[in-house]
């Protein structure tokens, strides 16, 4: 594909780098040079001219190398090393230690890559393929020789995110992990010990939004539940999953990808409010927060390996790009084209109609104003209506704001040079953000304000070089506001950025269900909006104070193809209408931090919980059909008509269930037989004919009728008979039963199962359902066979999934009949350091173990469980185990016994045991490290049948036939 660069300024690097040594030693590093105040606010004083210079310097005299190295960190090394002093820039925020967590962005990511960082220290914390991206925290020394990397593109600060979570008390302390696992702990005791004695709750905590939305009268109204349909979010976590599980708030089975468990609990009360208006939707989880990559990573994986039709997150990273679809955006493109529905929150950056925002985008203006004496000009805020060089940032809203700068370039080709930077009153630089564009890197570049804020800062917007182009300039929960120095702020609409804005994603605002937002947002705003709980929304609904308001222009296509070539100025590219709807915010959850849970990010699941209501009712339904409905049944509320805030207006979920006719589904599926050999054995053999009782029980919410069910095999010599057999009315909730006579053929090998595949069909949508069966063939032996890993010990790498594995070699068996594995030790304790456990940690709940037999079938074995517990000894994870591990904290540590894993070992039943068995262990959090030291395979086989002499030669099948029998 061809792209058209800009003119590159006709000062080459070399030259600017010359004059910048000439200046900066005329300033002196040591010592900069101390000028008279400025005489206006928006005069560059000399203190900020000399000190952007030094920056200027650094850049200009960037090698190739340090050119694909992150401006800050670059000149961190340099403050570090001693080549820069500190001296020069006196007031620069400064990153402390000597790691770093860096983005590497590579040609492709390779076993080489992997170990180069392994090598230079670097602990590998996320791996994409798929965008050939790595997130790793690295010594800070190693940062110049992994960028010197052919096959490196940048090394860049790792990109940030945030939730759309807004807290009504700013500024809480965060718990640390061990107070954090101690809590989590307690609640989960507790609220296992009133399971277990059957106390009575003090009621199922529903959120709000459920009245307010209708979504309780549209259930009852058309009978509509969620079934059939697998609702999925991405946030920061699901630590009290097992809680809400344990308390009745969640269903028992929920989808977390393994290893993306994340942490935080965010997730967690986005699932509880799905499961409030979609009660019987199926539900899963991926964490958003490993990096960029990964969250992209797992948008794809959640659609297309574990097929969730609805997709909903609250996540913004910071370098998504405003004017393109980058990778998380085209991660959505990627599942709406396969159908699958998508919900972002829209953002709490706030938005101009309410005074409350920090954006402005518009075409640069040169100001005439050389910044840095030597290269670049600054941007004029003020535009033909005067001349402002600086975007004052509201005091009260000024501590640990991410700034950041995009300009309309296209992704991975800008030609344009720009550069952003933080200065206080005084005319010092506070952060800056340089990094070199000449043609291969991105348009962005990004600062942060001081952690605890400041007063009279203002950002500067710099042209280092090349064409005039669209900027966008965001304070992300800051706001822009008159100084006190007399700088006045401008502000534009459309902070709504990123994947939220992608065509065919649902953006989504924030109204209060109940009670309004706790807090100013800042001294001296007006009131926030209370919603109308016990009421429902109407035109009178009141949008959240801090919504993002949109619309968003693009201006590329993702590929980097331009829409309008030639103009990618305030008069080029599309515009996307976002947000696209509202929903509520302000609700109650039983997760301890989010009652009441305010925000876009309580917002995008309510109104992913009722599409999942229209899907559910309306199977089939297209994407274009659904966002038909949503648009036209939302109800306007704030400006007339669609508004750049609120978009269409507030859902009501009996309007959208009553505009597409929704109707109660049946959904019939069939469940685990039971197997009964007719010669009286207690097992199938090879020639056995068996009865195959077939149960099939309704799920869904609507009556089956004309059920019936076809049994075939794909197992070659397989007989059935009859091949299909009626089944009648099936009532929800219901089970109806029949049998099938099977005939396995005498050349069926020992412990190779019989498939069975049984399609039900009944009149409805989701007709017909296909489920398979595996039957065991075989008598299983009693004899154990026990494997064990011999080698040394192996390091469990801190929170990194690269993990560790260690090899268990399994011969002699042939067929598996049954698997169990142990993790040994000679003596159980509590000490992380033992040697004489079988996994010594010191925080088993950061781990997930995975078991893949030698063809490459895994079963995760225990997956984030155990909390702050220590080791693993002595015990044994098998199937027939009463206890799941998932139920274990850390006061049952050291964890011994017998368990059930997570995922069942049945299906490496009937598998070829011999060859190579690996156990693996990640650390998927941070602060705690162990080794693997002990574990064993215990495997059985299956025993040799008797001889075909004392056995008939040809048995009849049986055929049973009459009326379902209900169960």
């Amino acid at each position: 594909m061809h792209r058209t660069r800009s003119k590159r300024h006709p000062r080459s690097r070399a030259t600017a780098a010359a004059g910048a040594a000439v200046l900066l030693a005329a300033l002196g590093l040591a010592t900069p040079a101390t000028a008279a105040p400025a005489q206006s606010p928006d005069d560059v004083s000399a203190t900020a001219l000399a000190q952007i210079a030094t920056l200027q310097g650094i850049k200009a005299g960037a090698s190739k190398t340090e050119s694909k190295v992150d401006s800050k960190l670059l000149v961190r090394q340099k403050l570090q090393s001693g080549r820069l002093t500190a001296n020069a820039l006196p007031a620069l925020q400064q990153g402390a230690g000597a790691t770093t967590v860096v983005d590497i962005r590579a040609t492709k990511v390779t076993p080489d890559l992997i170990s180069a960082l392994t090598k230079a220290g670097a602990g590998v914390r996320a791996v994409s393929d798929h965008y050939a991206s790595v997130r790793a925290e690295l010594p800070l020394a190693a940062v110049s020789t992994i960028a010197a990397r052919a096959d490196v593109k940048r090394v860049e600060a790792a990109d940030e995110a945030m939730t759309q979570r807004e807290l009504a008390v700013p500024n809480v302390p965060q718990e640390s992990k061990q107070q954090k696992a101690a809590r989590i702990q307690g609640e989960l005791q507790k609220a296992l010990s009133d399971k277990t004695k059957m106390r009575a709750q003090a009621g199922a905590v529903t959120s709000e939004g459920d009245r307010a939305h209708n979504a309780d009268l549209a259930r009852q109204q058309f009978g509509v539940t969620g079934v059939g349909v697998k609702v999925c979010a991405l946030s920061d976590g699901v630590d009290s999953l097992a809680t809400s599980q344990a308390k009745g708030e969640l269903p028992p089975q929920v989808d977390v990808i393994p290893g993306q468990e994340g942490a935080g609990d965010e997730g967690t009360a986005m699932l509880e409010i799905i499961h409030d208006l979609a009660p019987n939707a199926s539900l899963g989880f991926a964490s958003a927060f490993n990096s960029d990559a990964s969250f992209a990573d797992n948008i794809r994986a959640l659609r297309f390996d574990r097929h969730c039709d609805v997709i909903v997150d609250d996540v913004i990273y910071f370098k998504e790009s405003p004017f393109q679809d980058w990778i998380i955006a085209q991660a959505v493109n990627d599942v709406t084209a396969n159908g699958a529905l998508y919900f972002s929150s829209a953002g709490n950056e706030g938005n101009v109609a309410d005074g409350t925002a920090a954006h402005w985008e518009g075409d640069f203006v040169d100001s005439g104003k050389h910044v840095g004496k030597f290269a670049g000009t600054a941007h004029n805020f003020a535009g033909t209506g005067g001349s402002q060089i600086f975007e004052p940032i509201s005091d009260a809203s000024s501590a640990g704001v991410p700034v950041t700068l995009h300009w309309s370039d296209p992704l991975g080709a800008a030609s344009d040079d720009y550069d952003l930077y933080l200065l206080n009153r005084a005319g010092q630089v506070v952060d800056f953000s340089q990094d070199v564009q000449d043609g291969t890197q991105d348009p962005y570049e990004i600062l942060g304000t001081p952690v605890f804020g400041g007063s009279g800062l203002r950002l500067a917007v710099v042209k280092y070089s090349g064409q005039d182009r669209y900027l966008s300039l965001s304070a992300l929960r800051g706001r822009f506001s008159d100084s006190s120095d007399g700088l006045k702020a401008y502000n534009t609409p459309g902070v709504t950025v990123g994947h939220s804005a992608a065509k065919d994603a649902f953006s989504v605002a924030a109204a209060p269900a109940a009670a309004a937002f706790g807090r100013a947002l800042e001294p001296g705003d007006p009131p926030n909006p209370a919603g109308p709980y016990p009421g429902s929304f109407s035109s009178a609904s009141k949008a959240e104070r801090f919504s993002s308001d949109g619309p968003r222009r693009v201006f590329y296509r993702a590929d980097g193809t331009p829409i309008t070539p030639g103009d990618v100025s305030s008069t080029g590219g599309e515009v996307r209408a976002k947000p696209d709807l509202t929903a509520a915010d302000g609700v109650t959850t039983s997760v301890t931090g989010f009652d009441p849970f305010f925000g876009t990010s309580a917002a995008a699941p309510h109104a992913a919980a009722i599409a999942a209501l229209v899907l559910s009712g309306n199977p089939g339904l297209s994407p274009a059909d659904v966002r038909e409905a949503l648009l036209a049944t939302a109800v306007d509320i704030e400006a007339p008509g669609a508004d750049n805030l609120t978009g269409k207006g507030i859902l009501l979920a009996d309007k959208v269930l009553a505009y597409t006719g929704a109707s109660p589904q049946p959904l019939v599926q069939a469940q685990e037989p039971s197997v009964v050999p007719t010669d009286g054995g207690t097992a199938l053999d090879p020639g056995d004919t068996a009865k195959v009782r077939l149960p099939v029980t309704n799920t869904g919410d609507g009556t089956a009728v004309s059920t019936s069910v076809v049994l075939t095999s794909p197992t070659p010599g397989v007989t059935i008979t009859p091949r299909s057999k009626a089944y009648g009315t099936i009532s929800p909730g219901q089970t109806g039963v029949n049998d099938f006579t099977v005939t396995v053929p005498v050349s069926q090998k020992l412990g190779q199962p019989v498939v069975l595949d049984a399609k039900v069909s009944f009149a409805g949508a989701y007709s017909p359902t296909t489920t398979s069966f595996s039957l065991q063939v075989g008598t299983p032996s009693p004899v154990v066979h026990d494997f064990a890993y011999a080698g040394a010990p192996v390091a469990i790498p801190d929170n990194s999934p690269v993990g560790a594995s260690v090899s268990i070699p399994v011969s002699g068996i042939g067929q598996a009949s049954k698997v169990a594995l142990s993790v040994d030790g000679t003596t159980c304790g509590t000490d992380p350091t033992s040697t004489e456990v079988g996994v010594n940690h010191s925080y088993i709940g950061d781990l997930i173990g995975t078991l893949t037999s030698p063809s490459g079938q895994k079963a995760t074995v225990f997956q984030r469980n155990g909390g702050n517990g220590h080791n693993l000894c002595q015990v044994v994870f098998t199937d027939s185990a009463a206890t799941p591990f998932a139920s274990v904290t850390g006061l049952d540590a050291p964890f011994t016994g017998t368990w059930r894993p997570v995922s069942p070992f049945g299906g490496m039943a009937g598998t070829a045991a011999d060859g190579t068995w690996t156990f693996t262990v990640v650390d998927a959090a941070g602060g705690d490290d162990g080794f693997i030291r002990a574990v064993s395979l215990h495997v059985n086989g299956y025993a040799q049948p008797a001889s075909s002499t004392t056995r008939p030669a040809n048995v009849h099948p049986v055929i049973s036939s009459g009326p379902v029998r209900p169960v």
